[in-house]
């Protein structure tokens, strides 16, 4: 039976490396489930630049608000699959006005269901720096906080990843 990896770090830490040098060791059936947005020319560049990087081994689904959604549509079912990234996703959710509650309450209910691969999920840990100056950036580091104390509850390892070195805190 599959297990939940849940990676955490802060921006540009090695978070997503980790996570595809782990799965990468499978030989077939990898899944990716992007939820950036190509809201702009940078972000399209980004976007473009991580698809090359995985590789046509890599089944890549983007999806930026329904990725309950996309995990259960995901094709390859033996395989490893990762998440990426979870506070990008909830910043698509409050962009979008959609409700996080339902949102939080159906993801970690799709986290219970087992697995017969790996899922790991990659977040940044937002809640390491100032507390930020407007109601909406606070609004947000609140949210991702408890989101990534439900995700990391129902994980099964947690991984801090600090200047690219992974640090096992659960499992």
């Amino acid at each position: 039976m599959g297990k939940i990896i849940f990676v955490i770090g802060g921006a540009r830490s090695g978070k997503s490396a980790y996570a595809m040098s782990r799965a990468d060791k499978a030989s077939e059936g990898k899944s990716f489930i992007a939820t950036a947005e190509p809201f702009d020319n940078e972000m399209k560049e980004r976007i473009k630049k991580h698809r090359n990087d995985r590789g046509s081994d890599w089944q890549t689904i983007e999806e930026p608000l329904d990725i309950v959604g996309a995990l259960s549509r995901n094709r390859n079912t033996k395989g490893p699959v990762i998440l990426d990234c979870l506070t990008l996703w909830l910043s698509n959710i409050m962009r979008h006005r959609t409700d996080t509650k339902t949102s939080f309450k159906e993801l970690i209910e799709e986290l219970g269901r087992n697995r017969s691969a790996d899922l790991f999920i990659v977040s940044n840990e937002v809640g390491m720096g100032i507390v930020p100056e407007n109601r909406l950036a606070r609004q947000f580091r609140d949210m991702a906080g408890m989101l990534n104390q439900r995700v990391a509850a129902a994980a099964d390892e947690v991984v801090l990843v600090a200047a690219g070195i992974p640090i096992k805190i659960k499992g």
